[in-house]
């Protein structure tokens, strides 16, 4: 499994995700995780999903996921 700090400092704006997909659509929702890897911000449905966050993809091949 990735890891990842669920926790972010509270602001007075919202991060949004920085998840990509492989046509670069980028996504729009709040963020929820941080992934230590790569350092990017992600919403709860792309932090997981190897297809938008690569550090998924890459953590599978290694047999960390």
């Amino acid at each position: 499994m990735l890891q990842q700090e669920n926790q972010r400092e509270s602001a007075n704006f919202e991060w949004v995700c920085q998840a990509v997909s492989a046509t670069e659509e980028t996504c729009k929702l709040s963020t929820t995780c941080h992934c230590a890897v790569c350092g990017k911000w992600f919403c709860a449905v792309h932090a997981e999903d190897e297809a938008w966050h690569h550090c998924v993809e890459e953590a599978v091949d290694k047999g960390e996921a």
